[in-house]
């Protein structure tokens, strides 16, 4: 089924959340879960897909050769980031043959989450305001952008410790830069302070979104 023909809630709020590595974007998601939110993860998704056995490989193969394939049977992560990040052209290919895929999942999750009763759907999606992913297929309501300057992205992403700094700095120059990310917001959430100070701005924002999720005016779709 394409993602297009997806049936839609009439009650359920779609927010696309997004934000640049370590913006904190997936923090503020998972507080949104936490307060009740459906939260549909397009990296855990594509991760999915990308896994051994994954539906996207064949397709992956095709399109990259089998050096794509790690010794595990999944699609080799690392190489791929090496190949993506130093070709614009390679990261289009690859968005290509997973973006479709990644939408149809996420319409069909989000079906299901709001024929059950939930009233508010959160989509993360790191490359929203990058690839435009879902923005036919499943129109949000709002956009949310996580922001912090870009200090605070390489500090927080070096804190992992598992990227080095030149490959943090270059998915940054990767990504759309601040400026864009914020132009397309209708919400921001700054994530500048303490944990604690996140999840009372997250809090305030809920408040804001489960009140107006029943009987949704101004649909996009």
């Amino acid at each position: 089924m394409s993602a297009a023909r997806q049936p839609r809630s009439p009650t359920a709020l779609r927010v696309a959340i997004t934000g640049g590595i370590g913006s904190g974007k997936t923090t503020a998601a998972a507080e949104f879960a936490r307060r009740g939110a459906g939260v549909i993860d397009a990296d855990a998704i594509s991760r999915e897909l990308t896994a051994a056995g994954g539906a996207a490989l064949p397709d992956i193969v095709r399109t990259f050769g089998s050096e794509a394939i790690g010794p595990d049977g999944a699609m080799d992560r690392a190489r791929m980031r090496a190949r993506v990040f130093a070709d614009p052209d390679e990261r289009r290919r690859l968005e290509a043959v997973l973006h479709p895929w990644i939408a149809r999942i996420a319409a069909a999750r989000a079906h299901e989450l709001a024929s059950h009763g939930t009233s508010v759907l959160l989509f993360d999606i790191p490359l929203l305001v990058e690839s435009g992913l879902l923005r036919t297929a499943i129109p949000p309501h709002r956009v949310l952008v996580v922001d912090c300057p870009v200090h605070r992205q390489i500090e927080r992403t070096l804190a992992r410790g598992v990227l080095r700094r030149h490959e943090v700095e270059a998915i940054i120059g990767a990504q759309a830069p601040r400026a864009q990310r914020l132009a397309a917001a209708d919400d921001i959430l700054v994530n500048d302070d303490t944990a604690a100070d996140l999840r009372a701005r997250v809090g305030r924002l809920w408040d804001a979104y489960a009140g107006s999720a029943p009987g949704v005016r101004g649909d996009r779709a």
